[in-house]
């Protein structure tokens, strides 16, 4: 049962993410983004990655981990992207 609902939370935070990057992606704003709280999920991924590691549980679940891990990783980048298009360092076309 454990397994399942890290499953489910980590399967809906793994629909969350890519939508985030998309968002990010298109808009070129930081509005409503934290790189704070973005590096604080980046933190309790690596720290759920490396329980899986240690605790020897190498499965499927890891590899939500890991996938949620890039998609969050992508949006900080995005956010740095986007706080230099803003700031007027980094000139971006707008279609």
């Amino acid at each position: 049962m454990k397994e399942i609902c890290e499953v489910i939370m980590l399967g809906c935070f793994g629909l969350s993410w890519p939508i985030s990057v998309w968002k990010s992606f298109h808009s070129h704003s930081t509005q409503g983004k934290s790189p704070l709280f973005i590096v604080a999920i980046i933190i309790g991924y690596i720290a759920g990655i490396l329980g899986k590691l240690v605790s020897g549980q190498i499965n499927y679940v890891l590899l939500l981990y890991c996938f949620n891990l890039v998609m969050v990783s992508i949006d900080l980048g995005l956010y740095f992207r986007n706080k230099r298009s803003e700031t007027g360092v980094l000139k971006v076309r707008k279609a």
